[in-house]
């Protein structure tokens, strides 16, 4: 089986989506995960094998959500996807391309080959189309050895999509939507937003599986139809009516089924939706906030019509994203590059929740996925900030904006800036550490030093400064605390906190200093000229100090006491970003070579404390590269653990650099972070957020 990304170039499968064209061959590349349908944290499902008929399609925390595929070709079954029913053969897969909004497979058993492609029309600039909880879902038939073939095609839906266990009751049934026929299944008992945490699924709203009529597809809610369907190729005539039950009992499926004749030459296409819609998504302050495609009070009927409507445009959108996206990506980064930001991107978007304040703006919320569930994590949002600078600063607004108004309540009062808001999907109020009770725990300087820099990443790439307008007060005093402690941060955790309690951490230093000539920038921009001179003059001369308090022979160390240490000074990536300059260019020029020195088989390990390391840090560090050569030499080992990682989950930020094992992490948006590499080349990032700027 080949394993495609994205390299453009031609591909011998020219009678398929014609995103395969853009689809080229990486030697036996494969991602540890496959994307299949991302959207939030509560709809994301994943296959985690080589091939999609190798086990049960997931969601991202490893739980089955089984979508079954079975095929029968002249009356013999197949199977394409899942492993259920294990005595059906499964049909031979020869290939897999994962662009940025597309996943396909491609298959061939008895002379037809058949294209599976899940289409997610993931565009940062179109947040009406990006907050749609739609994936598509397409089937392309053609014969391949000039014969004529019957086909019947079937998708099987599992009702475990719609709750967190096998054990909880759910209800089912059917309905029109315009052009639509639509079935869905949800828990009895909807109990919206009834609690928050790490390792759960969804149990309110509904999963939605919209047939188009004009695909002249047959709908089912009913049991037992994977075990039949092999034999008879038919659905059941009529939809259980055994209301309700437990998927565990043996709740209905949802499934539809296609007879084609499929002739020479003549391929036949079909296409669902898949969809999941809830009411409430997030909880903010104790308000209850709507997903932002329903700010404007749109139905669900609706909402699929216009997706079923949108179809075509949208599919040819994405070809040509995928397309342009690969191409520039290689081009600034070359392909190992490429293949590791495109397998970012869903990924990306899919650890957010996008919903409607108050005013109908967007409000983005992250959830820090198999860590410890917190919601709008500040040390979640800087390493994720690259991907949103990058596609649509308005988005990065959207995050940020909700914990500067948090901490601008009396209720926060505290000189440093908070951690999180809460725990995914209830963002009311912070819970790691201290709280909102003591300093027990917090980071300090690490939140504080990451919001300043980014009010000023913010300014720069918006070009408007309405943010550190509006909340000058709390950058001032985050700004007035790390000026005071920064320099040399006393015994605190950072963002690497799985690693401990450091005191004198170099590293967080770099954060301190890089956080006031940020302040000093906001002040610049905002007339507070005395202020920014302040400042600017603050910062190099801290700067300057900590070049002194630091070096060691042929490095930096990893704090000021410790002699033989060494980390990843990762947070200077803000000096060149910023325009700041405020280091010697020695200090990146040393570090980088003893990096390359330290290169272990899967890249660079974080520090001198252990061999593993944090992949979104890891690109931080390769993009301060001064040449192509020197940047290449740092993707090359971790475009290798992709490919052999025995950790198949989705995207680990934290794993071992000499086995590859995944250390703990998945799934989360701070893989975002790789694009910090585009984010620095000037070209790229005046073309892909300008298209924010541009009418759809």
């Amino acid at each position: 089986m080949k394993h495609f990304y994205f390299r453009p170039g031609k591909y011998s499968g020219l009678l398929f989506l014609p995103v395969l064209l853009i689809a080229s061959c990486f030697g036996q590349q494969r991602p540890p995960a496959v994307p299949l349908i991302v959207h939030d944290p509560y709809f994301s499902i994943w296959s985690m094998g080589d091939r999609l008929t190798d086990g049960p399609t997931r969601h991202w925390t490893g739980a089955e959500q089984p979508l079954a595929g079975i095929v029968r070709i002249d009356g013999k079954p197949y199977r394409y996807m899942g492993d259920a029913p294990r005595e059906v053969p499964a049909m031979e897969q020869a290939s897999l391309a994962v662009t940025a909004t597309h996943t396909l497979y491609e298959f061939s058993a008895a002379g037809v080959r058949l294209q599976v492609a899940f289409f997610t029309p993931a565009f940062p600039q179109q947040l009406d189309v990006l907050s749609r909880p739609v994936t598509y879902l397409t089937w392309t038939v053609a014969s391949t050895d000039g014969k004529n073939h019957q086909v019947d095609l079937l998708l099987d839906v599992d009702p475990r999509i719609a709750v967190d266990s096998d054990n909880q009751a759910v209800t089912w049934g059917r309905s029109k939507a315009g052009g639509l026929t639509v079935l869905s299944v949800g828990s009895r008992d909807q109990q919206v937003l009834n609690r928050s945490g790490d390792n759960l699924r969804i149990d309110w709203g509904y999963f939605h599986l919209a047939v188009p009529d004009g695909e002249a597809g047959t709908t089912a809610a009913e049991t037992g139809i994977v075990r039949s369907f092999p034999d008879s190729g038919t659905l059941p005539s009529s939809d259980s009516m055994e209301l309700p039950q437990t998927p565990r009992d043996g709740a209905a499926h949802l499934a539809v089924s296609f007879h084609l004749q499929c002739a020479a030459n003549h391929p036949e296409k079909r296409h669902v939706l898949l969809a999941y819609t809830q009411q409430y998504a997030i909880e903010y302050l104790e308000r209850k906030l709507k997903p932002y495609w329903q700010r404007n009070g749109e139905s669900v009927s609706s909402m699929l019509s216009q997706a079923e409507a949108d179809y075509e445009s949208l599919e040819a959108r994405g070809v040509q994203y995928d397309k342009d996206l690969t191409e520039d990506l290689t081009r600034v980064g070359g392909p190992d590059y490429a293949q590791l930001a495109v397998l970012a991107y869903r990924q990306t978007f899919a650890a957010h929740g996008l919903v409607a304040g108050v005013d109908g703006s967007p409000m983005l919320f992250a959830k820090e996925n198999f860590s410890n569930g917190d919601i709008a994590t500040v040390d979640v949002l800087y390493p994720s900030a690259p991907f949103f600078l990058l596609f649509n600063p308005a988005l990065l607004e959207g995050q940020i904006r909700p914990v500067l108004e948090y901490a601008a309540l009396p209720r926060w009062k505290f000189p440093f800036a908070p951690h999180d808001l809460g725990r995914y999907p209830l963002a009311n109020g912070q819970e790691y550490g201290g709280g909102e009770r003591t300093e027990e725990n917090q980071m300090p300087i690490e939140e504080s030093g990451n919001l300043l820099i980014l009010g000023a990443a913010l300014g720069q790439a918006q070009g408007d400064w309405h943010v550190a307008r509006e909340f000058w007060p709390q950058f001032t005093k985050w700004a007035e605390y790390v000026r005071a402690r920064g320099l040399d941060p006393e015994n605190q955790l950072c963002t690497d906190d799985f690693a401990g309690h450091l005191a004198h951490n170099a590293n967080l230093s770099i954060k301190a200093i890089e956080g006031l000539g940020a302040y000093a920038l906001m002040a610049q921009a905002l007339g507070h000229a005395d202020v920014a001179r302040d400042y600017m003059a603050a910062a190099k001369e801290m700067a300057a100090k900590w070049e002194t308090m630091d070096q060691e022979s042929d490095h930096y160390r990893l704090a000021f006491d410790r002699n033989g240490s060494w980390s990843q000074k990762y947070n200077l990536v803000w000096d060149r970003l910023l325009g700041l300059h405020l280091f010697n260019p020695r200090v990146l020029d040393t570090e980088l070579a003893f990096y390359q020195r330290h290169l272990n088989a899967y890249g660079v390990p974080l520090d001198s404390r252990a061999d593993y390391t944090k992949l979104d840090w890891e690109l931080w560090t390769a993009s301060l590269a001064s040449t192509p050569e020197q940047f290449e030499a740092f993707l090359r080992p971790i475009a290798k653990w992709i490919n052999e990682t025995p950790s198949r989950v989705p995207l680990t930020d934290w794993y071992d650099t000499k086995t590859g094992k995944q250390i703990g992490f998945q799934a989360r948006s701070v893989v975002g972070g790789v694009y910090i590499k585009a984010l620095s080349d000037e070209a790229f990032a005046k073309k892909w957020r300008g298209l924010a700027a541009q009418k759809p």
